[in-house]
């Protein structure tokens, strides 16, 4: 394994300055973000708790897809989304919440055994287990209609 890197760059004061997030692959290259896009309604600029609900739902995905490569079933599509919730906390703010939605087509895997791949992947995620504090993770799972006792 390597490690992954990320840099941030910052101009300014907390509330009026700007940065910029890059990744080393270049999937985010001086992808701008301040104040506005984090706590007002700048949908210009990006935020850490967005990027981080982008690296959850990826990471989720791809432990449930593999989980139910291991169990014998393929999966055709599986679409993950991350809400992240920052709230204030005190004088800070604090991440309380981030809710997992999954929907996915997996022939031939019954609604139960899909159910259970789906919280045991939740649970076992590098990044679910990076985010053990984080007090409320929530996952609903829906199989796609249609996908069930379909033949691969």
């Amino acid at each position: 394994m390597t490690d992954k890197t990320a840099s941030v760059h910052w101009e300014g004061s907390g509330q009026t300055g700007q940065g910029q997030i890059s990744t080393e692959t270049r999937a985010l290259d001086r992808a701008p973000y301040g104040f506005s896009s984090r706590f007002g309604d700048d949908r210009v600029g990006t935020n850490p708790e967005e990027i981080l609900g982008a690296a959850h739902a990826a990471c989720f995905t791809m432990a449930f897809s593999f989980a139910c490569e291991k169990a014998g079933f393929a999966t055709d599509t599986v679409d993950t989304q991350a809400d992240v919730r920052l709230s204030r906390q005190g004088e800070g703010f604090v991440i309380d919440r981030i809710a997992l939605r999954l929907t996915a087509s997996v022939p031939r895997l019954d609604e139960a055994g899909f159910q259970a791949i789906a919280h045991a992947a939740k649970r076992d995620c590098p990044l679910s287990k990076a985010l053990a504090s984080v007090p409320e993770i929530t996952l609903v799972a829906t199989l796609r209609a249609g996908a069930q006792g379909v033949d691969a």
